[in-house]
């Protein structure tokens, strides 16, 4: 009887409660007539647990608690889980990637540590979506359009360009930087380093009797250890294509000197023996560095003949007339398609060297001279460059002291030119008459597309219908692009008829 009473205490309390009521009225017939079975000890059940709806207790679900405190409901992870979750905490030490199938392969990365070092996974995992957490993870701000679309490409050139950025000649180990080539020698194409620190000066103790009263005694000399030389690290690079470089300090804040933005001549000749040794970079640019006339024609001699080179760029220096010649030089003498020479100090006896350079060139297409003061001595000679040039397509000569006879010139060059597509003559003094020479030379142009005409001098109903005449040219090239076959077209059927003509 005991356990037919515990039992549906279990599977219903409700009934346990009556049953047991009924226990003990029948229990107090049989007291008279003999001894009395012991009660099961069963803890009635308080008005206050109690369902306030009665009707509810049908619904009361029955509730089961487990013998194992560590039981659960989870599926136990299948071995290949396991395996892969092992793989994951020891791929440092045992990497194993390329034996997985593809979809364990890729299980595997999605949970690797960007953390891991770069000796086990440079040459080991392609995988952009892991190197996009790893770049993800270090930089807040990422172009990946600048390296190329590549996540792999920009983590190993940014991280290069860290630690040049950081090297400090004679405190830095070198190791630092060379044993990181046979990691990324297959990745980097793109270096660009805008800050170069100069090595650590301790100054020299006077004694009393060297102090002088001219005061010179505070100027430093020029440091015997310079920056870091990029021989080595250019020779390691087997697919650099651009080299972009500014000789500066950044944040220097209290300890400002000026030999922290000294671009000595080691530096330079260091960097010149580098870059002719790289014969597969096509970009070179070096700005913003204080590179005078000597030091330039150091680069550019370095330059000639270079197999491949397309773009030169030493904007924002202190090259005048000497470097512009060398610049010339380096028209004839190699492929140059590219030449930046802004913000510099050339007049017009190095804007005749160039034009005279230019008046056979074949290769080059854009010129930027903007910022010098060549004035309308130098550009004329461009401008009769321009007359036989047949392959330049922008020019700027934007702030250098340009007025009417030049644009005298140009009117005559735009008449008859079928190569430029833009042209740059702001902040310059062209005057309204100028301006009316250059009306006149658009009407016979049907190739220019941008004019900058601003901050010129020239009349704002001249400035109106250049406008509109670029906006034609706009038009016309935009059908071409669109229906090339039909231009095509229109060509061949207009040949006979000229020729018969």
């Amino acid at each position: 009887m005991q356990e037919t009473v515990t039992t549906s205490a279990l599977l219903d309390p409700s009934h346990s409660s009556v049953s047991t009521q009924d226990k003990s009225s029948t229990g107090g017939h049989t007291s008279s007539t003999g001894p009395q079975p012991s009660k099961p000890s069963i803890t009635p059940v308080s008005a206050k647990s109690r369902n306030p709806h009665p009707g509810a207790n049908f619904h009361r679900m029955r509730r089961i608690i487990a013998e194992d405190p560590e039981w659960s409901l989870a599926i136990v992870p299948l071995l290949t889980e396991l395996c892969i979750q092992h793989i994951i905490r020891n791929f440092q030490n045992n990497p194993i990637l390329k034996q997985m199938l593809p979809e364990h392969q890729q299980k595997v990365l999605n949970h690797l540590s960007p953390d891991l070092p770069l000796a086990v996974t440079a040459n080991l995992i392609d995988n952009e979506n892991y190197w996009l957490r790893c770049c993800m993870q270090r930089w807040p701000v990422c172009h990946v359009a600048h390296h190329g679309g590549s996540w792999k490409r920009m983590f190993f050139e940014r991280h290069l360009e860290n630690l040049l950025k950081h090297f400090i000649p004679g405190t830095t180990d070198p190791a630092v930087i060379l044993d990181l080539l046979p990691l990324c020698r297959n990745y980097v194409r793109r270096v660009h380093v805008d800050q170069f620190l100069p090595p650590v000066q301790i100054p020299a103790q006077l004694r009393p009797g060297d102090q002088s009263d001219s005061g010179s005694e505070g100027e430093m000399e020029e440091p015997t250890v310079d920056h870091y030389q990029l021989g080595d690290l250019v020779a390691g690079l087997s697919h650099l294509e651009e080299l972009d470089l500014v000789y500066d300090v950044k944040d220097c804040g209290m300890n400002f000197e000026w030999n922290l933005f000294l671009f000595t001549y080691r530096d330079c000749h260091s960097l010149a023996a580098a870059i002719k040794a790289c014969h597969t970079l096509k970009i070179f640019k070096l700005t913003r560095s204080k590179v005078d006339d000597d030091k330039a024609r150091i680069i550019i001699r370095s330059l000639l003949d270079h197999p491949v080179l397309e773009e030169l760029d030493l904007s924002h220096n202190l090259i005048g007339d000497r470097g512009a010649r060398g610049a010339a030089k380096l028209l004839n003498h190699s492929r140059l398609r590219v030449l930046n020479l802004a913000n510099n100090q050339v007049r017009a006896p190095g804007a005749q060297s160039l034009a005279h350079a230019l008046a056979h060139n074949t290769n080059l297409i854009s010129l930027n001279l903007r910022l010098n003061c060549i004035e309308d001595e130098g550009g004329q000679a461009l401008a009769h460059a321009l007359q036989t040039n047949k392959c330049l397509t922008t020019l700027h000569l934007g702030g250098n002291e340009l007025s009417e006879p030049t644009a005298t010139l140009l009117s005559q060059v735009l008449a008859i030119n079928t190569t430029l597509t833009s042209i740059n003559l702001s902040c310059n003094h062209i005057g309204l008459d100028g301006g009316k020479q250059l009306l006149e030379g658009m009407s016979d142009n049907k190739t220019l597309l941008e004019f900058d005409l601003r901050l010129s001098d020239v009349a704002q109903e001249s400035e109106y219908l250049i406008g509109q005449a670029l906006y034609a040219n706009r038009e016309a090239a935009r059908q071409r692009a669109l229906n090339p076959s039909h231009f095509m077209s229109t060509i061949t059927a207009n040949g006979p008829e000229n020729s018969v003509g």
